[in-house]
């Protein structure tokens, strides 16, 4: 009934539990699972558990936050994406937050390795025709201006993809969803200084929605503050379905369509 649309099952905390986390999601009726790449050197950990489960996806990216790593280049992500079960191209974006404590004092200036990488994932995105995944923080003007500038119009020759965890304005939403984008939300939909964000989750059109655990992050309310695993994720569907006036189960169809149709090959 349900799909994780982005995890980190990869993840130390989370990869030495699978077996447990499978069966609580069986359990909790989540069918399906996309396990997000962070770093090339993480990329054939995240490959493998797509390769082991049927019910499992794979993307391959670099998150803009990660340095000291191998830099990935297009031809790189290019073949990484041809592996079986490879259906996405991220997490990619900018991350801006917190630049002073996290970043050594450097200013936005200084952060353009991050623009460049995001380019070249948007490139890669367009040339093997698979969605990216968009990671924004505090950083939501240069990303929505970076992706026009790549070409990002919801034409057929953009790639498209997810602004995954969801935590903008509805400004940033509207400006997302004109470029063709998806929306997902997290568990931190649940959380109570999330009014404002409960408020984007009723405005983004049912058929651009998803949901996400992000995990081992940012579990939902009644387990925040606990490690998060995809079996959580209907907190995320019910937060949905209470905001929208629907059921459950129809958040749950409408969001497992849409993970379909976003990203190919994932037919249950």
């Amino acid at each position: 009934m349900f799909v994780d649309s982005h995890c980190h099952l990869s993840f130390p905390e989370l990869v030495a539990q699978l077996p447990q986390i499978r069966q609580a999601m069986a359990e909790a009726q989540v069918d399906r699972a996309l396990c997000i790449c962070t770093t090339l050197e993480e990329f054939e950990d995240v490959h493998a558990l797509a390769m082991g489960y049927d019910n499992f996806w794979a993307s391959v990216g670099v998150h803009p936050d990660n340095e000291g790593i191998a830099e990935p280049t297009v031809d790189k992500l290019l073949e990484l994406a041809a592996r079986p079960r490879v259906v996405a191209i991220g997490e990619t974006g900018l991350d801006y937050y917190q630049m002073d404590e996290r970043k050594g004092g450097r200013s936005v200036a200084d952060l353009e390795w991050q623009r460049d990488r995001f380019r070249t994932h948007i490139r890669a995105a367009q040339q093997c025709g698979k969605p990216l995944i968009i990671h924004t923080r505090s950083s939501s003007a240069d990303t929505i201006a970076i992706l026009k500038e790549e070409g990002e119009d919801g034409s057929a020759a953009a790639a498209g993809g997810v602004f995954h965890c969801f935590t903008e304005t509805a400004e940033v939403a509207r400006a997302a969803l004109d470029l063709g984008f998806h929306i997902s939300f997290s568990g931190i939909l649940t959380f109570k200084s999330a009014a404002d964000l409960r408020e984007v989750a009723k405005f983004v059109p049912l058929d651009r929605l998803l949901i996400e655990t992000d995990s081992p992050y940012l579990a939902p309310v009644p387990y925040r503050g606990k490690t998060n695993n995809p079996s959580y994720v209907g907190y995320v569907a019910r937060q949905v379905a209470e905001l929208r006036g629907m059921s459950v189960e129809a958040v749950g169809a409408a969001t497992s369509r849409n993970f379909e149709t976003l990203f190919s090959g994932v037919q249950a």
